[in-house]
């Protein structure tokens, strides 16, 4: 059987992640909440730490922004774009490496850390359980961390009505309509509850669930679908006043769970 290493590899490396945040209406509508929340918890002075960095869209941001970033990455291929594309900057720096294990970091490094990616393709709990605990421990107390999760219902919704709902549901449910988590799925999603659950027994507070992207990656398969530059704007202002509404947030493809160190 394939490694989660192998199994992610072959995907990264035949997809188009640095464009993926640019390319689509929900794509950059993510961006910009992401970025939204992050700016929300950084000053100056702050130290940030990106795990699952991918092509480096928001560490190297946020390093031509003036803050000291690391970023790490688990795919060589996306690894080797990250460090072209900031070879120019001095405030970054690029390790590849893998959410489970942040040692080469000491205790209370970090103001802020990013978990943008992992969450996504992590299945056993003991994997799951380490990469927030390694999330947890290289964060600075009263540190911010925001982690990147998946809707489930988003996945069904956006992903599974071309005729092919009994194969998506007997992918992602058991039989008693539990979710499934297991690494040839690639990308595992979550019940909101059951991601927020995954928290409760650690040393953090929970600050805000965002939803990142709303509908719009199942609206934007829509063959009618048009949005102008100046509309965008307008609806991005109007989102980010409801994404933090329980509402909203099983709508949304992409989630950010943000928390404080305690």
């Amino acid at each position: 059987m394939s490694t989660r290493n192998e199994i992610l590899s072959e995907y990264y490396d035949n997809s188009k992640e640095d464009s993926r945040l640019i390319r689509s209406r929900h794509g950059q509508l993510e961006y910009r909440v992401t970025m939204d929340q992050i700016h929300r918890f950084v000053n100056g002075d702050a130290k940030i730490l990106e795990v699952g960095a991918g092509t480096g869209r928001y560490s190297i941001a946020l390093a031509k922004e003036g803050f000291d970033v690391s970023a790490v990455e688990l795919i060589p291929s996306n690894l080797n774009i990250l460090k072209e594309n900031s070879k120019d900057l001095n405030n970054i720096k690029a390790y590849e490496g893998d959410a489970i294990d942040l040692s080469r970091f000491d205790d209370d490094t970090f103001d802020v850390t990013l978990v943008l990616g992992p969450m996504y393709h992590l299945y056993d709990a003991d994997e799951i359980n380490m990469a927030i605990d390694e999330a947890i421990r290289v964060t600075k107390k009263e540190g911010v961390i925001l982690f990147a999760f998946i809707s489930i219902y988003a996945t069904m919704f956006s992903n599974y009505f071309k005729n092919n709902w009994t194969a998506g549901q007997e992918e992602n449910y058991d039989e008693d309509y539990h979710i499934r988590h297991f690494k040839e799925q690639l990308f595992t999603g979550y019940d909101i509850d059951e991601f927020e659950g995954l928290f409760q027994n650690k040393t953090v507070e929970w600050i805000t669930t965002v939803a990142t992207d709303g509908m719009l990656e199942a609206l934007e398969k829509r063959s009618d679908f048009m949005i102008s530059d100046e509309d965008f704007e307008k609806f991005f202002n109007w989102y980010l006043t409801y994404a933090q509404r329980r509402e909203i947030l099983a709508a949304a493809s992409h989630l950010l769970y943000v928390c404080r160190k305690m």
